[in-house]
């Protein structure tokens, strides 16, 4: 059963995302991705630069990824909409 190493950003504050990511790494995971939507990718940016900066100087960030997921309409006959994403990898 393979591991999985994300961490999905939300609500909470920078710090707990932070801990999670620290936590796996200190866990054994070689490889972690941290993964965002819509407002959220700000704070995905934010998480990652910390972790790097401050807590795991030996931390490289592997590949970046972007794209756009489209959504059900929130009512009925309305119309679709758009959602960016982001997707960082970081390995040690």
């Amino acid at each position: 059963m393979p591991e999985s190493n994300a961490v999905l950003i939300g609500n909470k504050p920078v710090m707990n995302y932070v801990l999670a990511c620290i936590t796996l790494f200190h866990g054994g995971a070689k490889e972690v991705n941290v993964k965002a939507r819509g407002r959220s990718i700000s704070t995905a940016v934010d998480v990652v630069e910390v972790v790097r900066r401050r807590f795991l100087p030996d931390l490289k960030i592997k590949s970046v990824g972007i794209g756009t997921q489209q959504m059900a309409p929130r009512e009925e006959g309305g119309s679709p909409s758009n959602v960016s994403t982001i997707e960082i990898s970081l390995e040690r």
